[in-house]
């Protein structure tokens, strides 16, 4: 049935993305929060923050867009949670569909979803003072970053929404993810932070993601901070999707 599996995939997709289109609401959800974020830290505590840089919304736009990107997979795992609780996995079951397809249909779903929460905060973020003299290389190496921790944590938001015993347990999991660029260089610099928990902020998967974004953004030499960033990404990203097919594998045995 591998054969089958992009046609499938694709008929799948276009499920998926009519359920985003009529519940327009859920984008909505998952952009009003960083935003919120977004205005208060700018407008509240942004004249108490020193980050040496001009512009502080400039600073905590690439924290920002990975609270948008954790907030938005929530729902990936929620629509997973759905499905399971409907039968849907033992109807197709008796069909000639390629079992991964269900999977990759809900993650393109989140891909989609994500980029357009992702274009809001970015037009408010502009609208807010954020510049940026990055060329298209720069724009595109930034969206590859985002697309690669979209990826993972869709992945990541597959195994809750196949294993959680309630709509809200399927959901429960991002609030850690929320919540961890705020103990990293996303919001303020690490260097006054507290000896343990610098000590946290510096080697957890948002600080080099996060540096990495906002030193392409201001065109400064990235260095080796890249491949950090890439390396939590895809070894984030291997090690969700494994853990999510054997959970799928259990499922549908």
């Amino acid at each position: 049935m591998n054969r089958h599996f992009l046609g499938d995939t694709t008929v799948l997709l276009g499920r998926s993305l009519r359920h985003i289109t009529r519940s327009v609401d859920t984008i909505i959800t998952t952009t009003i929060m960083p935003i919120g974020f977004m205005l208060l830290f700018v407008y509240v505590f942004g004249g108490s923050i020193d980050t040496g840089s001009s512009s502080y919304v400039t600073y905590l736009l690439p924290g920002i867009l990975l609270i948008t990107i954790a907030s938005g997979v929530s729902y990936t795992a929620f629509r997973l949670f759905l499905d399971r609780q409907s039968g849907i996995y033992e109807r197709f079951r008796s069909m000639p569909v390629a079992r991964s397809s269900v999977l990759w249909a809900h993650v393109l779903t989140s891909m989609v979803a994500n980029l357009v929460s992702v274009v809001v905060v970015v037009a408010v973020a502009l609208l807010m003072g954020f510049r940026s003299d990055a060329g298209v290389l720069t724009w595109l190496a930034v969206a590859g970053i985002l697309v690669l921790f979209t990826l993972a944590l869709t992945w990541l938001a597959v195994i809750p929404g196949l294993s959680a015993k309630s709509a809200d347990g399927a959901v429960a999991f991002s609030y850690p993810l929320i919540f961890l660029p705020f103990i990293s260089s996303a919001f303020v610099l690490t260097d006054n932070m507290p000896g343990p928990v610098r000590a946290f902020a510096e080697n957890q998967p948002v600080t080099p993601i996060v540096n990495a974004i906002r030193d392409l953004f201001a065109q400064q030499p990235v260095g080796s901070g890249i491949w950090t960033a890439l390396a939590w990404c895809l070894g984030l990203l291997v090690l969700a999707y494994a853990l999510a097919m054997a959970s799928y594998r259990r499922q549908t045995a």
